[in-house]
Order: structure tokens, then sequence, then C-alpha cells
């Protein structure tokens, strides 16, 4: 993923590393100084690489499942298209057949590879296989020169067919067809042909691959071969044509060929003169391959946005890990910056010891970021079937890139390196005789004259620039600017105020803020972009971390009988919650990995509850009582289906029916998010047949749901929309409004109506395609009489809504219906159990980021571990000073495991309480969560369940080091350091 970073990326680590090299070779007691601390102290180095590994492998895991949907999709190329780049369906009759011999004067140019006629219909198809009956009504029956197809594309490269037609009475199947009927080479089947049976049997099954594997726009297509002139045969017993698709190969190979698709596509109109306007001219090559950068972009995106905050945490862990190394050898640095060393040598030894640490961390950290991303694909494959329709889904297929290695590990060391770099130069700043007598810091003075005018020039400047971006409510920016007003305005504050006193008025005004944001700006959600999403959690964990910190006394007032109780116990808490009040700098960062970590998982098991609260509300808005989608073949079915229905052996099961006229277009963005059109699935309703599907916005004016529905019958230049429309990943925005316009293009004939939008629909499902289509392709619902005004012949009636009668079960009904109308390849759709599948779906691409996630929680655990490793080299000393004392040796233990308890705690807790505010404010006003009516659901279970395996494990990291500080021989612990 992103290759544009990889030169910046690569640069920028190149420049860092020879900045290293130059200062170990500069100052080599620096270097030593350094490298003799990483060996020393190998246990704590392990622990620092191990975060460090855990930050590099979000990182990668991140790109490298971008990489695996961007090479999944990008597939789709291969197994549907191969070397066909355009496709021209022409019209029936003359003019179909004046196009065909019009396009075959485009060998002759230099960007062709081929040109290839083929014919196609939609079909059905039945077998007999190991005794039982199998039917496939999604069937592609095609009629082509198999020499002709051998030759198609490139010199030298497999069209994916090849060899002679099939002999009379045989068929060739492709792959997929063979699995969805069960058969093999020397099996019979029989082939519906505009409806009537022909028996062939199988020559051979063929890989779904290149013109094996084409279609007409979906995924998976399930492809029947036909012998020379059946088709043509069959077409004309039953009074019909077949569709004459023209295929067009560019110069190149698969993917290569894509960049000739607007100059070849110029040359077809060209060619084809005035018969383009009743032709479509189809660039499926150029749709798949841009499908597959925005579902890679997004999906890696929404990824890294949910790694960023185990980024956060892996730099907290470097800066905690570094700042307790500079409390740890406070008098080493006081002598020897007293016998002359510089600052800026001090902070070169620092930089080098932690460079050290991030660059063994580098390897491991891709080995497990690449582990991470294959186990995200294993799963997401699995999710990704219940999003399919027809057997439609992506194919998930693990792929890696080293571009996407590389700019991970160069964004991970980088990372590191700028936390380590930043760490060194505050620790580096101490007084030399309170460093040598281990004397605590103290505060600094007052903020100097020069940093007091920067900081106010800065906070006024921010104040001013937040001031447009909230009155547009720009997403990144409304929150940002009035954070850093704030924190900018700081050191004025401090000349009027004490410290305690302005450290929480500004934590709590920027955690306000955050938290407000929402609710005086709703639109900032609006967006696709993730960062706003890392700014939001960023800002509330680290606020709310900060006001806690500040006022730790204040929140253990409630326990401070307990902590004062005269008994073993109450020694034990005192003691664990001392050192947290009096470090907390380190306190604060090891709260901020819990808290932020904790705060996005519940945010995730939230989200997960509201879906599966609303999803009754969404069957009742999307169906309003039907309870099947049908899709058929309207070139065997016409307007009769309707009268077969209900006088069919299934009509006592069907109480009420409304068939949809159907036809594909283009659109332009309502929201104006892009130049580039639409395709739409349009979608005529005939006159008052749909009154009860619902709408989360109406026209003003339209006082009620029917009202909108009545108002697209009797005036064709309404539309009404999905929330969805134009979408292309990312949460679903509120890009458009009814009033908003839209210009609505028949792509055959080039006929344009600008159309008024009326309503968006509370939830669209039940309007879009249901086989198997891209899934780019976006409803537009209008009246049947606009939709034949603007679209012709076109317009068929291809689907209809069914409503069953009481008692009936849909999924019974489907299974009939489909079966009695095999002929006319009609799908019967359940719609509630479809909507409740791709809602069970992504809860668990909830669940799954929440996996993900928890590797930023064994960054946290990690970071609990190696503070309290840290601490018991830290105070050694103390501890036995305790122990001499008559401490016991369980005391010391407890205490430690008190204070790791008192930190998990609080942080949990902190991140809990945010995760749920945060969630309710975005649920009642983003309208992302618009349609979702099932109330705001506390997922109790779930979040106490998280807490208590947060707990346990941070127990489990305290365990080790709380045994060591109890180990301590009081005599050895009072003589020496070490």
């Amino acid at each position: 993923m992103y290759p544009n970073l990889l030169i910046p990326l690569l640069v920028t680590l190149a420049l860092a590393l020879a900045a290293l090299v130059l200062v170990a070779v500069r100052q080599p007691v620096s270097r030593r100084l350094a490298f003799r601390q990483v060996a020393r102290r190998r246990t704590e180095a392990a622990l620092v690489i191990g975060g460090s590994m855990l930050g590099t492998a979000i990182v990668i895991g991140a790109l490298v499942v971008g990489d695996t949907l961007n090479f999944s999709v990008r597939q789709e190329a291969y197994r549907t298209l191969g070397p066909v780049d355009e496709r021209v369906v022409a019209p029936p009759g003359p003019d179909g057949r004046a196009v065909t011999d019009r396009l075959a004067g485009l060998e002759g140019s230099p960007d062709v590879d081929g040109v290839l006629r083929a014919e196609a219909t939609q079909a059905s198809a039945v077998s007999a296989a190991d005794g039982r009956t199998v039917a496939e009504p999604r069937v592609l029956a095609w009629q082509m020169d198999f020499a002709e197809a051998s030759r198609f594309g490139s010199a030298g490269g497999d069209s994916g067919l090849s060899g002679p037609n099939p002999k009379p009475g045989q068929v060739m199947v492709n792959a997929p067809l063979a699995r969805s009927l069960s058969v093999g080479a020397g099996d019979p089947v029989t082939v519906y042909l505009f409806g009537t049976p022909q028996t062939y049997r199988i020559e051979r099954v063929v890989p779904e691959q290149g013109l094996a594997g084409v279609g007409l726009g979906g995924r998976l297509n399930r492809d029947v071969f036909l012998p020379a002139r059946a088709l043509d045969s069959a077409a004309r017993a039953a009074g019909a044509e077949p569709r004459s698709v023209t295929f067009v190969s560019n110069r190149g190979g698969v993917e290569s060929g894509e960049a000739l698709t607007d100059r070849v596509s110029a040359d077809i109109r060209q060619t084809l003169g005035p018969l383009s306007d009743r032709t479509a001219i189809e660039t499926p090559k150029h749709t798949v391959l841009r499908d597959a950068k925005q579902a890679g972009d997004s999906l890696g995106a929404l990824f890294l946005m949910i790694g960023s905050f185990s980024i956060i945490a892996g730099a907290l862990l470097l800066v905690n890990i570094f700042v307790m190394l500079g409390e740890e050898r406070k008098s080493q640095m006081g002598m020897v910056r007293a016998v002359g060393m510089k600052r800026s040598r001090l902070v070169g030894s620092f930089t080098l010891e932690g460079a050290a640490y991030a660059l063994l961390s580098a390897v491991p950290g891709a080995a497990v970021g690449i582990a991470v991303g294959w186990g995200v694909a294993v799963v997401a494959a699995r999710i990704f079937q219940g999003w399919s329709v027809g057997g439609s889904s992506i194919r998930i297929a693990f792929a890696v890139t080293p571009t996407s290695v590389l700019n991970g590990l160069a964004m991970g060391l980088l990372i590191a390196f700028a936390a380590i770099l930043a760490t060194s130069v505050r620790i580096s700043r101490f007084n030399i005789i309170a460093a040598i007598r281990d004397l605590p810091m103290t505060p600094g003075r007052r903020p100097r004259r020069r940093l007091l005018a920067v900081s106010t020039a800065l906070a006024a400047l921010c104040a001013f620039a937040a001031v447009p971006a909230m009155a547009r409510s720009h997403p990144d920016a409304t929150y940002l600017m009035p954070a850093l007003a704030l924190a900018f305005a700081t050191p004025a504050l401090l000349r009027v105020l004490p410290r305690h006193t302005v450290t929480t008025l500004v934590a709590g005004a920027v955690l306000a803020w955050t938290l407000l944001a929402p609710v005086i700006r709703p639109r900032i959600f609006d967006t696709p972009s993730m960062s706003v999403y890392v700014i939001q959690g960023a800002l509330a964990a680290f606020s709310a971390v900060v006001l806690v910190s500040d006022n730790q006394k204040t929140l253990i007032r409630p326990v401070r009988r307990l902590l004062q109780r005269p008994t073993e116990g109450g020694l034990a808490a005192r003691l664990a919650v001392a050192y947290p009040l009096a470090k907390r700098f380190r306190t604060g960062a090891t709260l901020v990995m819990y808290t932020l970590i904790v705060f996005v998982l519940v945010l995730l098991t939230e989200i997960s509850g509201i879906l599966r609260a609303g999803v009754d509300g969404v069957v009742a808005d999307a169906t309003a009582g039907y309870s099947l989608r049908l899709d058929y073949n309207p070139q065997v079915a016409g307007d009769r289906l309707a009268a077969d229905l209900r006088g069919g052996l299934s009509a006592a099961g069907i109480d009420a029916m409304a068939p949809l006229l159907n036809a594909t277009g283009r659109a332009t963005d309502p929201g104006h998010r892009g130049p580039r059109p639409l395709e739409t699935a349009v979608v005529g309703v005939p006159d008052g047949a749909i009154t009860g599907i619902t709408f989360r916005e109406r026209l003003p004016g339209l006082a009620d749901d029917p009202a909108v529905w009545r108002v697209l019958a009797s005036d064709p230049h309404y539309v009404v929309l999905d929330g969805f429309f134009g979408s292309t990943g990312g949460p679903a925005g509120d890009y458009y409004d009814p009033g908003d316009t839209l210009t609505l293009t028949d792509p055959r004939t080039g006929r344009s109506e600008q159309k008024v939008i009326a309503g968006v629909l509370s939830n669209g499902l039940v309007f879009y395609p249901g086989t198997g289509a891209s899934s780019t392709t976006y409803p537009v619902v209008m009246g049947a009489q606009a939709t034949r005004e603007l679209f012709g012949t076109q317009a068929q009636n291809a689907s209809a809504l069914v409503r069953t009668s009481p008692g009936t079960s849909p999924d019974a009904l489907a299974t009939r219906l489909q079966g009695e109308h095999l002929s006319s390849s009609l799908v019967a759709t359940p719609i509630e159990s479809d909507i409740r599948e791709q809602f069970d779906s992504s809860t668990a691409f909830f669940r799954l980021m929440q996996g993900f996630l928890a590797l930023g929680l064994g960054v946290g655990i990690t970071g609990l571990g190696v503070v309290m490793v840290r601490s018991v080299r830290e105070r050694r000393r103390t501890i036995g000073i305790l122990r001499a004392l008559g401490f016991r040796a369980r005391t010391v233990q407890r205490s430690f495991l008190g204070e790791s308890t008192f930190i998990a705690v609080e942080g949990i807790v902190l991140g809990s309480l945010l995760g749920v505010l945060t969630t309710w404010l975005m649920y009642s006003n983003s309208a992302a969560f618009e349609g979702l009516e099932g109330g705001f659901p506390v997922e109790w279970a779930s979040i106490c369940g998280l807490a208590a395996a947060t707990f346990a494990a941070s127990i489990l990291a305290t365990i080790g080091p709380a045994r060591r500080a109890a180990a301590i021989r009081p005599a050895l612990a009072v003589r020496v350091t070490e």
C-alpha cells in the first residue's frame, strides 16, 4: 500500500540512520555507554524490543490487509475478464449487427490486440447428480468461435478458452457452474434457453479464468459454452434474439492494457458513429482495478486507523521506558555531566540505545506483521462470504508486497526514533547538583517571556483558525484547533493561576470539547477519512488521563480510611498507591496506553451491540412487510410472471406482489464528492405498490412517508436514494439532502434528465441488485412511468417484491418458487434472513477489528510489565530498607500487585467510560447510525469480560516482578545498587 510514500519514507529513514551512524562514529563514549546498557539489561531489553516489535507489526499488519484486499479484487480482472478491456453490448436487431460489423475494423488499430464477437443470454440449468436434482438459476449461456477466442488478446497470452468448439449435443462449462451443479466431464445437463429445455453432455470443465469466467458485470459467473449456432437456433425457435456482445482487448497484459482504456473507448465511439448513442460501451477492467484500489486503500486505512491507537501506545511505551531510565541513571548522568560531558552527547547516548532497541525489533516485527495480515485475511474470507449476493462475494487471497513491508518498517522505525529523541532531549534537562545528590525534581520556574510570547501567539492563531473550521464542520480541524488553542494558552494561564488549577482546567476543557463536538457540529463525521476518529480517541484519552493524574489524591479520598488501616493489608495498600501518586508522568503514560486501547475495544463492542439491537428495525424499515425479492430473466418471463405466480402451485403462499422495472444508468454524485459518474441500478416502482418503506429524511412539505411515494408516482422529476449512494468505503456520512439534484443518464441512448431527491430511505437494501452486481452500483428509485420515459425499452420487469401469506415460511416459499420458475432463471431471496446474515457478518467484522486491536492491548500490558520490572530495580534500596525495618516479603509482593491493580483498574474504568460515552454521542449525532432505531444498549457482559481479561493479563504480567521484589535480600539491597 501507499507506493507514493515509499521514497519519502525511505529517504527520511536513510537520513535518520545516517545521523545515528554519525553520532556513533563521532561520539565513541556515547556509543559505549549506549551499547553497554543494552548488553547489561537483557531482560528489560527483551521487553522493550517486544513492545517496539508489536508497534511495527501493527503498522505492517494493517498495510498487508490493504494489500490482500487490493490483490483479491484485482484477481477479479483475471478471473472474469482476462484480456477483455472493453465490453460493447449492442441493441437487438439490425442496429446490433451493424455495431458488430463496424467494430471488426478495430482489429487494425495499434492500441488493440483483438476483437471478439459473442452472443449471450441469461439461462438456467439442471443436473441429476448422484440421483438428486440440482438446479442453478443464475447461468450465462455463451456462443462464440473458440478458434478466434484462443487468439484473442496479446500474442502468447492465455485468453482462458482454447481448443475446438463443442460438438453438437455437447457443451463446455466453467468451474463455478460445475461446482454449483455437482457435475463433471461426461455428465448430462439440461440448459433452459429462452425458457425451453435443451439437454447436453458436458465435454469438459474449464477453470474460471479470462474468457472462461467472463460475464456481464457480476463477480461470479456460471458460464456454459454452447455449440456453434445452438444459441441462434434456440432464439429463433422462441422468437427472441440473443444479446450481441463484442469484447475488445487493449494492447498489453491483463493490467497494463487498462492504461489505454480511455483512448480505445474513444476509438470505439468514433467507429460506431451515431450507433454509439444506442450501444452500451462498458469499461469493466477499468472499473475492477479502480474498485480494487479503493477497496484496498479503504480497508487498509480502516485497520491502520484501528492500529494507530496501538502505535501511539507503543510510542508511549518507549517514552515511559526512557523516562524511567533517566530516573534510574540520574546520579550517573549528573556525574558525567559534572566531569564535562555535553548535554548533546548525553542525548546521543540515549538515542543510540533506543535506536538499538528499535532496530533489533524491526525484523521480528515485520514477520509478526505479515503473520497478523495473514490471520486477518483468513478470518475476513469467511466474513466476506456473509456479504455475498448469489455467491458473488470478494474471494480473499492473501498477498503482501515489498512496498508495504518497507513502508511499515520505515514508519515503525521513524515513530520509534522520534519518540526516543524527544524523550532523550527532555530527560537530559536536569540540575546537575540535584541529580548527583539524587534529590527529587522540583517544579520549574514560571514560563520564560520568550516561551510565553510564542505560546500565546500560537494559541491566538489556533483559536482564529478554529472559527472557520468549526463553521465548515471540518472534521480534523474542528477537534484539533480548539484543543491546541487551550494547550498553547497554558503558559499564559500559569502566570495568573496555580499549576494544578491550570492543568485541571485545560485538560477538563479539552475533554469536554472532544465529547461535545459531535453534539455542536454533528456533520464532522460526514467524511470517509479515518483520521477524525484517531484524533477524537487520542484527545479524549490524553485529556482524561491528564485530568485524572492531576487529581489522583481527590479520587482516592473515598478509600482513605481503607488505606489508613493499621494492618499489614493497609500498609501494602498505602505502598501500592504511593508510587503512582509520586511518579505522575510514568503513571499517566501507562494509563494512556490502557485507556486508549480499552476505549477503542469498548467502542467497537458498543457499535456491534447497536447493530444487533437495530436489526429488527432495519428489517421492518427495509421491507415494509415484503418477505422475498425475486430476480428473473425478462426475456423469458416478460410481464406475465406476476400472473404466473398468482396462478401457480405456490399461489396460496403469496399475499401480495409488487413488480419492479429495472434499468442500468449513470448518475452524477449529489454529494459532489467527485466528477466521475456513478453506476446505478434504476428501479421503477408501480404507482401505489409500495407505501410502507420508510424514509429518514423527506422533502419539506411532504408530511409523511406515503406522501414521498405519491410524489414519486405523480412527478417524473423526483427520485429517492438510500444513505449509501456514492459511498466508496468508510462510515456513511450525510452528503446530500432532499431537494438536492443529480443528473441521471441512459448510457445506451445518452439521454439525460435532472432529478430532484424527494427522500432518503431509512434502508434501501431491497432495491440493490440481487444478482451479484458490482459493489459500486447504487439504486435510484423512481416512478415506473418516469423510468419508461427515460430508459425506453431498456426498462423491463426483471424483479419483484413478494409479501408472503400468514403462516408461510419465506425460505420454504423461495425454494419452491425457484423450482417452479427455473426456466425464467428466477432467484428468490428471503429479505429478512439476507439482512440478518449481512448484519451478522458486520458484527463478525467488528470482532475481527477487536482481535487486531488486541495487539495494542498487548503493548499496554507489556508496558505495565516493563514499568514494574524497572520499578523493582529502581526501588531496590528502598525495598531493602523496608525489609530491614521489619516489612515481610509478602507485604512487598502485595504492594507491587496492588500497584499494578491500581493502574490497570483505573485505565480499564477510564477507557470503558469514555468508550460508552463516545459511542452514545456518536449514535445520537452521527448520520452513520441513522436507521438503527433499536436503542442504545450497554454491552455489560462483553465489557465486563473484556475488563476481566485485561485485568487478569495485567496481574500475570506483574507476578514475576512482584516476586523478584519480595525476594530481595535486605543486606545486599541496602549496600549495593545492583
